[in-house]
């Protein structure tokens, strides 16, 4: 795989290259859409380390009565907030190697696998970073695909977070490459935890790499106003 996969990320380089050329990957003002079809793309979040039960139950409240994608929560909180949900269109979404995404592969697969057997619909991985850093693009399909195979097996969508504040442009290329083709459903921007978040570039250039049949998902530094 790593020759192929060498192969196809030196390629999507070379495309990248040849659109910022032009203005292939200059960001859109993005189009108006109605209320409730922004809420249906919004994750509602509580992933702080001292959030309590209470706390989490309010969050899937708030969940069903704006109608957002999901409610999301740290691993040990699923079978709580999927009890809230059930029922609902909402969600259940965790995360996996959260947030610093250099757990063992072994142990992100075991623990994706866990939570989807006790009520996740999405699991959010957090890509190894360092391992991206290094110059090791099998290591980090190996560690995306375990994910992806034992979230897929039980019914539920993976997005790959890739940290992109971290990395340069060839990496983040390299990691939406990854992504792809280890069968992610979603690459995402950010956990929110790292020194940035979400960038209109980032995301026209993530977009740009997986191309249509992979969601982009933008998260970390979003405001109105």
């Amino acid at each position: 795989m790593s020759t192929e996969l060498i192969t196809r990320i030196a390629a999507a380089r070379e495309r990248v290259i040849a659109a910022e050329a032009g203005d292939a990957l200059t960001p859109r003002p993005p189009a108006r859409l109605p209320a409730e079809t922004v809420s249906r793309m919004i994750d509602h979040t509580l992933l702080r380390p001292a959030a309590t039960a209470d706390e989490v139950r309010v969050l899937c409240a708030e969940a069903r009565e704006h109608g957002f994608a999901t409610g999301c929560v740290n691993p040990s909180w699923t079978e709580i907030c999927a009890e809230e949900l059930a029922g609902s269109p909402v969600g259940v979404c965790t995360v996996a190697g959260f947030p610093l995404g250099a757990t063992l592969p072994s142990a992100k697969a075991h623990e994706a696998g866990r939570v989807v057997a006790i009520g996740a619909t999405e699991v959010d991985m957090v890509l190894n970073v360092g391992a991206l850093r290094s110059g090791d693009p099998g290591a980090v399909w190996e560690d995306v695909a375990g994910v992806v195979d034992v979230c897929h097996a039980g019914g539920a969508r993976v997005k790959v977070i890739i940290e992109a504040c971290l990395l340069s442009r060839d990496e983040k290329v390299a990691a939406c490459v990854i992504c792809e083709t280890a069968g992610a459903d979603y690459v995402k921007t950010s956990t929110g935890f790292a020194a940035g978040g979400a960038t209109a570039e980032d995301v026209a250039l993530m977009r740009f790499v997986v191309g249509p049949d992979v969601g982009v998902k933008a998260a970390g530094c979003i405001r109105t106003g």
